[in-house]
C-alpha cells in the first residue's frame, strides 16, 4: 500500500497537477498561447484514456510489473519533454510519453495493485493509496513553483523526472512482482454488457462530467491564482486545495455505508465544488481572501472524485466484472475531461475568466444530478 502510495503522489504531481504549472511555465516564460499549451495538455489525457481501456487486458498480457515499470520510465522521460520542446510541435512526443505513464500509474492502475494485495478491506486500502494523489497535489506544485523560480522549467522538469525513477522504480521491483495474491478472475460481462445497465451509464457518466469540470479549472487555477498571489501564494494555495482533498476524502469515509449513501455523498461532493467555483467568480481574480476560500471550497471535492467511483463500482456490480467497471469509468473520464484544459484555455482566452467559472459551476450541476439516476 505504501508503494502504491507512492507512485500515486509521482503520478498526480506530474500529470495531474503539474499541467497546471507547465502551462504557465510555457506560456509565461515563452510566450506560447494558453490554448496551444492547453491543447497539448488536452492531448496527454486523451492519448491516456485510449489506453486506459485496455489496461486490464494490457496487464493480462505482460503482467503488472513490466507495465507499471513501463509506465516509471515514461513519466521520467515525458516530464523533462515538456520543458524541453524547443517549439510547440515538441510538446507532441512529450504529451505521448506523459499519456502512457500517466495510463499505468494512475486510477485504473492504482485499484488493480492495491484489489490484489487486498481482497478484502480494499475500501481503507484504496482511500490511503489515494491519499498519495492528494499528496502530489500538496507536494507537487509548491515544489514545480520552487525549483522552477530557482533554476528554470528545463532543469526542474529533469530532476522530478530523475526523482521519480529513483524511487519508483525499486519500489515497483519490491512490491508490484506477480508473486503476490492471485489477480480477479477474468469479467464475467463485456463492455457491451455493462454499458446496457442504467447504474453503469450514471456511474461513467456522472463523475465523467463532474471530473472534466474539475481538472478543465484545475489546468487553468495556478495561472489564474499567480496575478494576486504570486507563483509561490498559487503554489501554497493549490496545496491547500489538495490538503482538503484528504478532510474531504476521510470526512466522507466516516460515514459511508452503502452504495446509494457513497451516491449521495458524490451529489453533495459536486455542490461543494459549485460552492468554490462561485467563490471564484465573486473573487473577480483579485480578493485574495475569496481566492484561498475557493480553494478550500473546491479542494474538499478532489479527492472523492478518484475513490467513490471504484468504491461504487465494488458495491453495486460483481467482483468479477469490478476491475473492468473500474477501468471503463476511468477511460470514460479521462475521455471527457482530456478535452476541457484546451476548452477552458479558449474560454478564457475568448470569453474571460469569468465565463470559464460559469462553465465549470454549470457542469458540476449537470454532473450531480446524473450520479443520482440509477
Amino acid at each position: 500500500m505504501g508503494a502504491a502510495f507512492a507512485m500515486a503522489v509521482f503520478a498526480w504531481g506530474i500529470c495531474f497537477y503539474g499541467p497546471s504549472a507547465f502551462l504557465h511555465a510555457l506560456h509565461d516564460g515563452r510566450g506560447w498561447s494558453v490554448s496551444l499549451v492547453s491543447a497539448a495538455i488536452t492531448g496527454h489525457f486523451l492519448v491516456s484514456a485510449l489506453i486506459v481501456a485496455r489496461l486490464p487486458a494490457i496487464h493480462a498480457r505482460f503482467g503488472v510489473l513490466r507495465v507499471t515499470r513501463a509506465g516509471i520510465l515514461a513519466l521520467a522521460l515525458g516530464t523533462p519533454a515538456w520543458a524541453l520542446a524547443p517549439v510547440p510541435g515538441g510538446l507532441v512526443p512529450a504529451m505521448l510519453l506523459t499519456a502512457v505513464g500517466w495510463a499505468f500509474t494512475s486510477g485504473a492502475a492504482i485499484n488493480t495493485i492495491v484489489s490484489r494485495w487486498f481482497p478484502t478491506g480494499r475500501g481503507p486500502a484504496l482511500a490511503m493509496a489515494f491519499n498519495g494523489a492528494s499528496f502530489g497535489g500538496i507536494l507537487g506544485l509548491p515544489v514545480w513553483a520552487a525549483l522552477i523560480a530557482w533554476l528554470d522549467f528545463a532543469a526542474a522538469a529533469m530532476i522530478v523526472g530523475a526523482a521519480t525513477l529513483l524511487v519508483l522504480w525499486p519500489l515497483a521491483g519490491r512490491y508490484f512482482r506477480a508473486d503476490g495474491p492471485a489477480p480477479a478472475p477474468p469479467p464475467a460481462a463485456n463492455a457491451r454488457e455493462l454499458w446496457a445497465q442504467r447504474r453503469m451509464r450514471s456511474l461513467s457518466l456522472g463523475f465523467a462530467v463532474g471530473i472534466a469540470a474539475q481538472i478543465g479549472l484545475l489546468s487553468q487555477l495556478f495561472s489564474m491564482l499567480a496575478p494576486a498571489l504570486g507563483e509561490g501564494g498559487a503554489g501554497a494555495a493549490l496545496s491547500l486545495a489538495t490538503a482538503c482533498a484528504i478532510i474531504g476524502r476521510t470526512a466522507t469515509g466516516w460515514w459511508l455505508r452503502e452504495a446509494a449513501g457513497m451516491r449521495r455523498a458524490a451529489m453533495w461532493n459536486f455542490w461543494v465544488q459549485v460552492a468554490g467555483s462561485l467563490v471564484f467568480l465573486a473573487a473577480d481574480g483579485d480578493t485574495v481572501w475569496a481566492l484561498w476560500l475557493g480553494c478550500v471550497l473546491f479542494g474538499l471535492g478532489i479527492g472523492n472524485l478518484l475513490s467513490l467511483p471504484p468504491l461504487i463500482a465494488a458495491a453495486e456490480f460483481p467482483a468479477a466484472d469490478v476491475a473492468r467497471v473500474v477501468a471503463l469509468v476511468t477511460a470514460v473520464n479521462q475521455a471527457f475531461y482530456a478535452m476541457t484544459p484546451m476548452i477552458f484555455g479558449v474560454l478564457r482566452d475568448t470569453a474571460g475568466q469569468g465565463a470559464m467559472l460559469v462553465v465549470c459551476a454549470v457542469l458540476q450541476v449537470v454532473a450531480s444530478v446524473m450520479v443520482r439516476r440509477v
